[in-house]
């Protein structure tokens, strides 16, 4: 046991995303037979992997600045057997200028500013024409005035699936795929994360990391639980001027 709680140990992707899901995504663009994958805040690009596994004729890149998640997907990589097509680099998404068949960004719109419209208008260029871009983006869906468990304390502006959808008609792209985070995807990921936490305090006792833990907990369960969600959309760029 460290002296530290874990980093993510007790997730398999950094997003309300099952394994079914994910592999039936990345099979999905995989179909497409893409010879460039780029992941924008790819973390330790799980996703990444499984679309470069499932399109062996691709090459693919992760980028992001956490050199402790780009560590952890090159060990991936390695254990399975495309780390010599999937290549991982510390890089920022305004690093970014060379376009791919396929581009990953999920949950790391904020990359490119504001709003997930702001992170679309940027995305798009770096998708090539008749590519897809694979947008994943927390939403809030308003349930009624009034409701007195719909509680966060630091709410951001996230828009609702179908303004998300929408935005991205704008934005020049065509939907092929629409699909949200489900509720056991949603309770998963808050309990892996919160786990680090749980099952290093059995072993510590730390007033901070406890604290940290126990209101995470409750903005999670007495606030954002039934507004908050996550949408998962496959995008296309069509390639006619």
């Amino acid at each position: 046991m460290t002296d530290t709680p874990g980093f993510y140990e007790h997730l398999t992707f950094n997003a309300p995303l099952s394994e079914a899901r994910a592999d039936a995504l990345a099979a999905r663009v995989a179909a497409a037979g893409p010879s460039t994958v780029l992941d924008v805040g790819c973390g330790w690009g799980e996703l990444l992997i499984r679309v470069a596994a499932q399109a062996p004729g691709a090459r693919a890149l992760g980028v992001d600045t956490e050199e402790r998640h780009l560590t952890r997907g090159r060990a991936r990589a390695r254990e399975l057997d495309v780390s010599t097509r999937v290549t991982f680099e510390n890089l920022s998404g305004d690093q970014l200028s060379e376009p791919a068949d396929v581009v990953i960004c999920i949950g790391s719109s904020h990359a490119f500013g504001d709003s997930p419209a702001e992170a679309l208008a940027a995305l798009k260029p770096l998708v090539r024409p008749g590519g897809r871009l694979v947008l994943g983006e927390g939403t809030w869906e308003v349930r009624g005035p009034g409701d007195p468990d719909l509680v966060w304390d630091d709410v951001v502006a996230l828009p609702s699936v179908a303004a998300l959808v929408d935005l991205a008609v704008e934005a020049g792209f065509r939907p092929l795929w629409i699909e949200t985070a489900n509720e056991d995807e949603l309770f998963a990921f808050e309990s892996g994360y919160l786990a680090d936490l749980e099952e290093w305090l059995l072993h510590h006792d730390d007033a901070d990391v406890r604290a940290r833990a126990d209101e995470h907990r409750r903005r999670w369960l007495h606030g954002y639980r039934n507004a908050f969600g996550f949408a998962y959309l496959t995008l296309g760029v069509p390639g006619h001027s």
